[in-house]
């Protein structure tokens, strides 16, 4: 047997079943001729009728949040025992408009190397946070909260990701 390919077109199935997985589903469609329809539907069976741990939760922050400078601002992360509520596995990462996303928090609470600490990290049950204090006009940025989902290690298993919130801040 040929092993699966490592990376091919369907990131959607891909943060689902993970890259072998995916790689074995698009192998049989190739050699066994199988519709591309009926393998949507499987996939779609599968989906609906998993445990959970097979389908991808997601993480819900709110689209936007705005502030004063040189006060605080908190972004929630809300998700489910089988991501926040079930690991200190949560990051947060900020972007901004042209640049790649940086890493701001991880394991919950850990700064990473450079940033101040004005960003701090929490949690409580299945909810994570993210407080700016003194909020900067550079804070202005996208927000994305990052989770570890059950049943799969941190380095090669799915994860959650949140949407993004905004944040700006207000000239007083």
């Amino acid at each position: 047997m040929e092993a699966p390919p490592s990376s091919e077109a369907g990131g959607g199935i891909r943060e689902v079943w993970g890259s072998q997985a995916q790689g074995w589903g698009l192998r049989r469609q190739c050699s066994w001729g199988v519709s591309t329809m009926a393998w949507t539907l499987l996939l779609l069976t599968l989906l609906t009728q998993g445990t959970g741990s097979w389908a991808q939760s997601a993480l819900t922050q709110p689209a936007s949040v705005s502030g004063a400078l040189g006060q605080s601002v908190t972004i929630t992360c809300a998700g489910s025992s089988s991501d926040i509520g079930g690991y200190n596995a949560v990051s947060w990462l900020q972007q901004h408009p042209g640049t790649a996303p940086k890493v701001l928090i991880y394991s919950v609470n850990t700064r990473a190397s450079g940033i101040p600490d004005r960003f701090s990290g929490s949690k409580s049950g299945n909810t994570a946070s993210l407080t700016i204090s003194g909020l900067q006009v550079e804070d202005e940025a996208d927000y994305y909260c990052y989770s570890l989902v059950s049943g799969y290690t941190f380095h090669s298993g799915p994860s959650s990701w949140g949407s993004e919130t905004k944040t700006s801040s207000e000239l007083t």
